[in-house]
């Protein structure tokens, strides 16, 4: 019976493991991330920048932006690995034929790939069973996360700063150990020191024993008798932490940078969990960014566009002297090199795009109307103007009132 039993719950799981491979399999990564299914590898990399900023969870706190956000990480994981990308795209999964019942499958009962073998199950549903860290041993403390508000400039080049943030701190009375001091704590008298206690419950196979942490000394194997004052036996207390920050040059908005041990304080002799810092980049009225490309928009008359001029141009690193040639037209676009954002991940920095807008003129005085007039005729342009227009209002300035 107890095998019948077991057996049930195995193929129950190898069930539930082939519906989440479905269910995986069902999604359409190019469809996540808006691109065709022969997009190249920039054109992905572009949509996953995009969407991962606007449904990063630090960042869009709308219901389900979380569940979107995840998606487009799978999606990109998968598109962005020529592999991967191959197995997809012949088998609609990343994990190839056998992603679906094919290669390795689900018939291992034993202890190998699959579902693991009869003590994972027995650890699952009745404790014991498998390698199981005790909870008397130390444990690392949590991580923290802190969101960092930057200006544009600030991301680019990068800044020391110094935060503060509140944080569970090993005590400084006690040491943590959360004893008053001159006590020290001693062996837990119902799990003698072991974190746990076995208990006796009534199962469909009857009476069985299962391994549970001590509700006495709740996992840590010690029993306090006279507790610290200021933890009042935690072995922890709240502080205000300030720590330097370097935020490196480069770094982009939704990315983060984990400093260690900065976290909170583990428990049972553990060390400090870490400190995420995401970084929220203000956007600039003047520049946009896609990585270490900066874009800019470069408004020049008409005149300069057909005749050409030599004008600054501005970059984040200062006025930049640009030609412009003779005959340019509008939306012509120009390169100014190691003008944009430090690679963050590598070396050098990267460009900066100036993008040209002619501007057409408004509001012409009578000289600028004749010689634009004398243009046209040049040109051998036959204009016939039609009532409000411009050449109409410009001859009737020449021929005055009354005529």
């Amino acid at each position: 019976m107890a095998l019948a039993f077991l057996l049930k719950y195995d193929i129950l799981g190898g069930l539930s493991e082939i519906l989440r491979r479905s269910q995986m399999a069902s999604k359409d990564y190019y469809e996540i991330l808006g691109v065709a299914k022969d997009a190249d590898d920039a054109t992905i990399k572009k949509a996953y920048r995009q969407l991962s900023k606007k449904y990063h969870p630090d960042l869009n706190h709308e219901p389900g932006a979380e569940d979107k956000f995840k998606d487009v990480n799978e999606a990109y994981e998968v598109l962005s690995d020529p592999q991967k990308r191959a197995a997809y795209d012949q088998y609609g999964s990343a994990d190839g034929p056998q992603g679906f019942g094919g290669g390795q499958g689900y018939s291992d009962f034993g202890g190998g790939q699959g579902f693991g073998g009869f003590e994972d199950i027995f650890s699952q549903f009745f404790g014991g069973g498998g390698q199981t860290a005790s909870p008397a041993g130390p444990r690392q403390g949590a991580d923290l996360q802190y969101r960092m508000d930057l200006k544009f400039e600030e991301a680019i080049f990068g800044k020391d700063t110094k935060i503060a943030y509140d944080r569970e701190a090993t005590c400084h009375t006690c040491g943590g150990s959360g004893a008053a001091p001159g006590t020290s704590p001693v062996t837990c008298h119902k799990c003698h020191g072991s974190g746990y206690i076995e208990v006796q419950r009534n199962t469909p196979l009857g009476a069985m024993m299962t391994r549970e942490v001590c509700d006495v000394c709740h996992g840590t194997g010690k029993e306090i008798k006279e507790k610290c004052p200021t933890c009042h036996g935690t072995g922890h207390e709240k502080e205000r932490h300030e720590i330097d920050v370097k935020v490196p040059a480069g770094v982009e908005d939704g990315q983060q940078m984990r400093l260690q041990d900065a976290g909170e304080a583990g428990t049972n002799g553990g060390g400090y969990g870490d400190l995420f810092i995401v970084f929220r980049v203000a956007p600039s009225d003047k520049y946009e960014r896609d990585g270490a490309t900066i874009y800019f928009k470069l408004p020049i008359s008409f005149a300069q566009a057909a005749l050409g001029d030599e004008i600054n141009v501005d970059t984040v690193h200062g006025p930049v002297s640009l030609k412009i040639p003779a005959g340019t037209q509008t939306n012509s676009r120009f390169r100014l090199r190691g003008k944009g954002a430090p690679q963050l991940r590598g070396n050098g920095t990267g460009d900066e795009i100036v993008t040209v807008e002619v501007n057409t003129p408004k509001n012409l005085n009578a000289k600028q109307k004749e010689a634009l007039m004398a243009f046209a005729a040049a040109s051998g342009e036959d204009v016939t103007p039609h009532e409000g227009s411009l050449f109409d209002k410009v001859k009737d300035a020449f021929k005055g009132p009354n005529k």
